[in-house]
């Protein structure tokens, strides 16, 4: 028992946190910001252990975007405002962030911005560890990159980036034997395209109620 603690522990408590995790996420509750925080830290090491190197350093960004993806909930978009002084006017306050769809002018800064981080971080996975799996780890944290960023805002699409993340990150913990992990996102996959239909009604009634 204690060597299967030692061995799987930490895999295993991080898997718990990852089921409360997209739990919240599909009910859209700010909740899942702050287990969006502390699940990453323990993912540091986890993945690191076992030559994950490119989820390892994912890891940390999404610990910093969990802070991020709080206040935007939160307080909503950041957006600079005017020097000049003003009177205050309640309405010119920027809303909080409601679900609502990927704009199509964002595509293409998107997916190039996508291509840009999937090389960089190949290029180093590749000429800096001995990762045995370069292109997919650096495959799943650009895209994660993308999909956390577009989750942060609540745009609708931001489930289908989680579909592809999950399937191959299922594969890859299956690979590098991590058992807890590679069952969470063959969940995750499931849980990801429920929590599209979900979404998808949600910015309409958004829509609805704005209109």
């Amino acid at each position: 028992m204690n060597e299967f603690i030692t061995l799987h522990g930490l895999d295993l408590f991080t898997t718990l946190l990852g089921l409360l995790y997209i739990w919240l996420e599909y009910r859209a509750h700010i909740a899942v910001w702050l287990v969006g925080i502390i699940m990453p830290m323990l993912d540091i090491w986890l993945y690191y252990s076992h030559g994950l190197y490119g989820d390892a350093g994912m890891a940390t960004y999404y610990t910093l975007a969990g802070l991020y993806g709080y206040a935007v909930w939160k307080w909503g978009p950041f957006r600079f405002r005017s020097r000049k002084k003003e009177a205050f006017n309640p309405e010119d306050e920027p809303p909080k962030s409601v679900i609502s769809h990927l704009p199509r002018r964002l595509y293409a800064p998107m997916l190039v911005a996508f291509l840009i981080v999937w090389g960089v971080t190949w290029y180093v996975l590749h000429t800096w560890t001995d990762s045995t799996v370069p292109v997919l780890d650096a495959f799943t944290n650009a895209l994660s990159i993308v999909a956390l960023w577009a989750l942060s805002h609540k745009y609708v699409e931001q489930w289908l980036f989680w579909i592809v993340v999950d399937a191959v990150c299922c594969y890859l913990y299956v690979v590098k034997g991590i058992p807890f992990k590679a069952l969470l996102y063959g969940l995750y996959v499931v849980i990801a395209v429920a929590g599209y239909r979900k979404w998808q009604k949600m910015a309409k009634d958004a829509a609805a109620g704005r209109s």
